[in-house]
């Protein structure tokens, strides 16, 4: 089993991140020394994260990803919800500015749209409620109107509180009764536009909340009593949560919706639970547990998530708690936190096709360079 030690330009994150598609990182942008675009760029591909996730459409960070390949999720912040809800020519301008232009000269290789962030946050009190559908209806216009919707999907970024059980189980999952109807509609909206529904998880949270929250159940370790719903075994908060939604989502008729994780991770300061030890425990379980291709009891499979954060927002507003601006892997200097390691190899790249013949000349160089991307041992 390798080590991995996070660096910039060094040695990577990991090398399971190397060869899959379905890991990300979000990248905020409110650090008070913030490293050049191109930098951050250089920190992604060096750790093999092929996707991001940004919150705004900055023009900078945007114009680095130019031809990296990377994947990227572009944010439009929610203060900008009203004017899209209200206009298709607002939703239509910004989508020229912020994605047609970046996709046709830049070659940034821009595939989702996230209309607003955590819109439905009881502290938020309804203020987004009226405008987050409408947006979302007129971004997509947009995206027709521009040629995109082929390849650029849409999405909303929730948070986690948009659901709920009625049991404590998953298998009681609905969505939350004074919201329910805006997310029916979303969910139906998004499935008939092929998007995907973005959710964001954070056990942290559960556990500085409540301090008597069984600590053990948030990691991945299964050193808990696991819980029993119906047949489903689940050992970790993680699994539980991510099955509530799929349950909401089947009760109301749209189990086909594909999810993604769209923040999940763990701070490293500004709480007793938040350090260094907890957070090296919570994400290297997180990519193992995910990674392995197991998904969760009702939805087996791989899983897509954008790991919470990259690097440190130490600008960010400390209102939720002081923990805010620690949930980067990276410090906000691009210095490593932790070292993470894994064992993992995807094998999909290491199995050559029934047909190939193996005392071809040119099937030897393919296996080791393809099995070489895969390789899990260390690269420092």
């Amino acid at each position: 089993m390798g080590w991995f030690l996070l660096s910039v330009g060094l040695v990577s994150l990991c090398s399971m991140v190397c060869t899959v598609s379905g890991i990300g990182a979000n990248w905020g942008t409110q650090c008070s020394h913030p490293l050049p675009p191109d930098t951050v760029v250089k920190l992604l591909k060096d750790n093999r994260f092929r996707r991001v996730k940004l919150f705004d459409a900055d023009y900078d960070s945007l114009r680095a990803l130019g031809k990296s390949g990377i994947e990227v999720m572009v944010g439009i912040p929610n203060d900008m919800l009203p004017s899209m809800a209200s206009s298709v020519k607002a939703a239509e301008k910004w989508v020229a500015k912020n994605v047609s232009t970046h996709i046709t000269t830049n070659y940034v290789n821009i595939r989702f749209v996230a209309v607003g962030n955590q819109h439905f946050l009881e502290t938020y009190n309804v203020s987004f409620l009226k405008t987050t559908f409408l947006a979302l209806q007129n971004v997509q216009i947009a995206l027709i109107k521009a040629g995109l919707s082929g390849t650029v999907m849409v999405t909303v970024p929730l948070n986690d509180d948009v659901y709920e059980s009625s049991t404590g189980l998953p298998s009681g999952g609905d969505f939350r009764a004074d919201i329910r109807d805006q997310m029916l509609a979303i969910v139906k909206f998004l499935i008939d536009n092929n998007g995907v529904i973005a959710v964001n998880i954070n056990p942290f949270i559960s556990l500085y909340t409540d301090p008597n929250f069984p600590i053990e159940y948030v990691f991945f370790d299964e050193k808990t009593t696991p819980i029993n719903d119906g047949g489903k075994t689940y050992y970790n908060m993680f699994d539980a949560n991510y099955d509530t939604l799929v349950w909401a989502l089947n009760r109301n008729g749209f189990g086909n919706l594909p999810i993604t994780v769209g923040e999940i991770g763990w701070p490293t300061g500004g709480d007793q639970n938040a350090n260094i030890e907890y957070a090296k425990r919570f994400n290297q379980g997180f990519l193992t547990h995910i990674l392995s291709g197991n998904g969760t009891p009702m939805r087996p499979g791989m899983i897509d998530a954008y790991l919470y954060s990259l690097i440190d927002d130490d600008a960010k507003s400390i209102d939720p708690g002081s923990f805010e601006r620690h949930w980067g892997i990276f410090n906000c200097d691009g210095s490593a936190k932790y070292q993470l390691n894994v064992n993992f190899v995807d094998r999909k790249r290491c199995v050559t096709k029934p047909s190939a013949k193996l005392d071809d000349p040119h099937v030897a160089p393919s296996v080791g360079y393809d099995c070489g991307l895969a390789d899990s041992t260390s690269h420092g």
